[in-house]
Parts: C-alpha cells; structure tokens; sequence
C-alpha cells in the first residue's frame, strides 16, 4: 500500500492548502447545500480514485443526509430511484466536468442543470466540482492516508 507519500504536505505549503481549504469552506455555506457539495464531492472522488477524499465525503454525507443505503448507492446512482431530479442533473455535470478530457462537457449536460438550478448555483455547482478535482489530485496524487475509524 503506497500511502504518505509527502505526509505533511500541509505544513510545506501552509498558505495554498488554507486557501484550498478556504474555498471548500465557503462552498458548504452556498445555497448548494452541504448534503449535495458531499454527495458531489464524493462521486467525484469515486471517480479519480482518492480514498482519502472518499472516506471523508462519505462521512459528510452520511452526517448530512443520514440514508446509509443513499450513501452505498452513489456510484450507481444511474440504477436507483433514490436521488432527486436536482442531484441527478449535479451528479451528471460533476461527472462530466471531470471526465471533460473524455465527454467535452457536453451542452446536453449543462441544459439538464438549468430547471434545477440559477445560474448563480451553477457556477457554485461547477466550482465546487473543481474544487474537489483539485482536492483529488492533491491527497490521491500524495496518497493522503486514510484513518480507520468507526462511524459516528
């Protein structure tokens, strides 16, 4: 298991990890929501593979939303009935946005966004997209070890 790679990463770089921090602060307090930036947040983090990011935002999201079976549903989210309109249309963009390389954001994506929610939100949704992507790339890229510990 490759794990730690620069363990203390946070302390080399103490004013860019902060302002990564800041941002994923300040998007928790968007009307977005913190059940939908973890549910996000952790598709995401599925996707690229970071199982820092993923135990973390699993945790967040368990304590926001509070359905287990919700939770163990996010990476086949497509085959359940169990999220909203509104999540499916942000989890589809969040996937998009990062498999861009693959899908080009396509117009399709973004439209399906729109009765769901303002533009404002969009542009929330989409940087808090970034966000995580850049937070995926920092702790899976440094392979940020992941605690066990019991859920709370």
């Amino acid at each position: 298991m490759d794990t730690d790679r620069i363990a203390n990463y946070p302390r080399l770089i103490p004013e860019l990890f902060q302002g990564l921090q800041a941002q994923s602060q300040r998007l928790k307090e968007t009307t977005l929501g913190k059940a939908l930036i973890a549910l996000v947040d952790l598709r995401v983090s599925q996707i690229n593979g970071c199982a820092y990011c993923v135990d973390m935002h699993g945790r967040e999201f368990l304590a926001a939303d509070g359905d287990l079976q919700r939770l163990n549903s996010v990476a086949t989210w497509r085959e359940v009935a169990f999220y909203s309109a509104r999540e499916r249309a942000a989890l589809q963009w969040a996937e998009s946005l990062t498999r861009m390389g693959e899908t080009h954001a396509p117009r399709e994506d973004f439209d399906a966004l729109q009765p769901h929610f303002s533009e404002r939100e969009i542009a929330e949704l989409t940087m808090a997209v970034a966000v995580i992507n850049a937070w995926n790339r920092v702790a899976g890229g440094l392979r940020t070890a992941v605690a066990r510990k019991p859920l709370a």
